[in-house]
């Protein structure tokens, strides 16, 4: 499978699909007894939530099933520590560039990499380079958080459905157009994996055990971390907390899901209303019940937010930033920003660049 076959999410959780035996499992790891090696590259400022919540379910995965089902070696670009997003430090067996050409050479092999805040400023010409070669020889990538960024910048993308951090999405739309961003947990298109991370990250690797040796090793995983369930890769990552899983909640999510495609170009909200199969009433009752506030500032909300993420994350003018979220006016913009967070955009962007 190359990287302009069919893209899939994953479904846990006894929400699977019918099975098709056209779908390769996932991104092509070795059958059998075989452990899965992965090589973990760590850049400064990555998430030690996200680099546990995937390894620890990976090591208890060896550890309940009394046999090494799961590898992996952590390095850094320079082979020195590697600082996370908490100043907490991890010490890593190498560099990555000593590790690169077996990583080419060994097809059980799969490149992990785990960035965040400021990946923009790791990314360097022999990285992108060699995320290139990667994908010309189908070495399997996993990219976590903002590691997405990376194989934007690599120019990998371009035919791949993939997903990164919801704080990260906006900017990555407005940086790279034409990619395809769905807003999932995880996404998997070829030997290419795209996870959100943090708290996602545990469930794409509740998958990854659960394609390795089955459901009831994961059920196992999940009573040992006190997890009662996991997601399915496909879920809405930015939905309201609370939501997931409420069954009322269901057509608030679409209605949220409306708003987020009309986000350049506001859709009235009778038109909201009527295409979530709702009515306006009904749609209000469910804003005041569940998120305790009224569609139009809700509506509001959004566009301010994606408005922020392009504020800090871009060098965007600021008209073009209001062009984007649906402002007829660089004024009425600031305006409505300030209300919202009590500071002018020229501020947050000052305070962002230092």
């Amino acid at each position: 499978m190359n990287a302009s076959d069919k893209s899939t999410t994953f479904e846990v959780g006894g929400c699977r699909p019918e099975t098709n035996p056209s779908v390769e499992r996932l991104a092509a790891h070795p059958q059998g007894h075989e452990p899965i090696s992965f090589l973990v590259l760590l850049l400064p400022g990555f998430s030690q939530l996200c680099l546990s919540s995937l390894i620890d379910p990976l090591r208890l995965a060896n550890s309940l099933s009394s046999s090494t089902l799961f590898r992996w070696q952590v390095v850094s670009l320079d082979g020195r520590s590697v600082e996370s997003a908490s100043g907490i430090s991890v010490e890593v067996a190498g560099s990555f560039d000593e590790c690169q050409e077996s990583l080419l050479l060994d097809r059980r092999r799969t490149l992990m990499i785990f960035a965040g805040e400021g990946v923009k400023h790791h990314n360097t010409d022999n990285l992108r380079a060699f995320l290139r070669r990667c994908v010309r020889t189908h070495v399997p990538i996993y990219a976590l958080g903002t590691a997405t960024w990376l194989l934007a910048e690599a120019g990998v993308l371009s035919e791949v459905r993939c997903t990164i951090h919801w704080g990260s999405m906006a900017a990555m739309s407005e940086t790279f157009y034409g990619l395809a961003i769905d807003d999932a947990l995880f996404v998997r298109d070829g030997h290419i994996v795209t996870c959100a991370g943090e708290l996602s990250a545990f469930d794409l690797a509740m998958v990854l055990v659960e394609e390795r040796s089955g459901a009831e090793l994961v059920r196992n995983i999940c009573q040992h971390v006190i997890a009662d369930r996991w997601r399915d890769g496909a879920n809405f990552q930015s939905a309201p907390p609370g939501l997931r899983y409420a069954n009322a909640g269901k057509k608030l999510l679409s209605i949220i899901q409306i708003m987020e495609k009309h986000i350049d170009d506001p859709m009235p909200l009778e038109e909201v209303a009527r295409r979530g199969l709702l009515s306006r009433r009904q749609m209000e009752r469910l804003f005041v019940q569940h998120l305790s506030t009224t569609p139009r500032r809700y509506y509001l909300s959004l566009r301010l937010l994606k408005a922020r993420q392009l504020v800090e994350l871009t060098a965007m003018p600021f008209m073009d930033i209001a062009v984007a979220c649906g402002f007829f006016s660089s004024s009425h913009f600031s305006k409505c920003f300030r209300d919202h967070f009590k500071l002018p955009p020229s501020q947050l962007r000052k305070c962002s660049t230092h």
